[in-house]
């Protein structure tokens, strides 16, 4: 194949743009199909021309989608899908150069993340109502979000092996395929062997497999279902943000700087490639601490 206006198939391009970043970026299956929806709205702005994508194409593409109303958060999203996707067919030789180079990284906005107070995540965790399956199975797997401050998905993903015991720790894998091992307390660790005791076995089926938590129909829980158990709990505590599994990662987080933990540990526990995506609980940290000197000191 030749390069920039030299003929290549369009969804050729876009077909190995989303082999590429599924196999060897090993981005999520939501962040492949937001890339490739990009890459075909770059390329419906240069008429399928990969040779029309230079640096003047690559921003007017990006001010009309700003003028289309997109927030920060999407146009930096976008600018980063550009600059991967020039790179790539550069490397391809379908691009002589790579304009992309040019262009400047966007930086989506960081607001500060709503979290529980301990108070509030102490009446959460405390909420629960009967032993019957659901409530076992609802009650464990909110233990092991707070105590863990683990992904929703990585929560999803976990099997009945993955729990150990002996060391009261989870095996988690997490973005990018990296396995990580993360601590939990005697709390977590009493609702999952009521759940794997009196629970589970009470759902599971020929077809079950080795998930931890199931669904009523026997089969993993999915994502939708954790979200609201999640909010149905929150609901149930007077003053509580409504917040998803998120804002009790966020929450896990928070406390366990307020509690002395340094840094780098929370982000390991998180799973955090960059110290600089960690640092953002610290600002949570402070904004909780200056509110509570405002409402408390005479002369704040």
């Amino acid at each position: 194949m030749g390069v920039d206006d030299v003929g290549v198939d369009r969804e050729e391009v876009v077909t190995e743009f989303g082999r590429y970043l599924r196999l060897e970026r090993d981005l999520s299956p939501h962040t492949v199909r937001a890339y490739l929806t990009d890459v075909k709205s770059l390329l419906d702005h240069t008429h399928g021309v990969l040779g029309g994508l230079d640096i003047g194409a690559l921003r007017e593409w990006l001010a009309g989608q700003h003028a289309a109303g997109k927030a920060r958060a999407t146009l930096a999203r976008k600018t980063a899908c550009a600059r991967t996707f020039t790179a790539y067919c550069h490397r391809r030789g379908w691009l002589s150069t790579d304009p992309g180079l040019l262009l400047g990284s966007a930086k989506a906005p960081r607001p500060l993340p709503a979290v529980l107070d301990q108070r509030q995540a102490k009446a959460a965790l405390d909420a629960a109502s009967s032993e019957g399956p659901k409530e076992l199975r609802d009650q464990a797997l909110l233990e092991l979000l707070y105590a863990t401050g683990v992904r929703v998905s990585e929560l999803c993903a976990l099997d009945v092996d993955d729990v150990d015991r002996e060391r009261n720790v989870v095996r988690v894998m997490g973005k990018g395929r990296k396995e990580r091992t993360v601590p939990f307390g005697l709390p977590a660790l009493r609702a999952l062997d009521r759940w794997c005791i009196h629970g589970r076995p009470l759902w599971m089926k020929a077809g079950t497999g080795p998930a931890l938590f199931l669904g009523v129909r026997g089969g993993r829980i999915d994502a939708g279902t954790v979200r609201r158990v999640v909010h149905a709990r929150l609901a149930q505590v007077e003053g509580a943000p409504d917040l998803g599994p998120h804002g009790l990662r966020h929450s896990a987080a928070t406390h366990l700087l307020e509690g002395g933990a340094d840094l780098r540990s929370v982000q390991e526990l998180l799973g955090h490639a960059s110290l600089n995506t960690t640092q953002i609980y610290t600002h949570v940290s402070i904004e909780r601490l200056r509110a509570a000197y405002r409402q408390a000191h005479p002369r704040a």
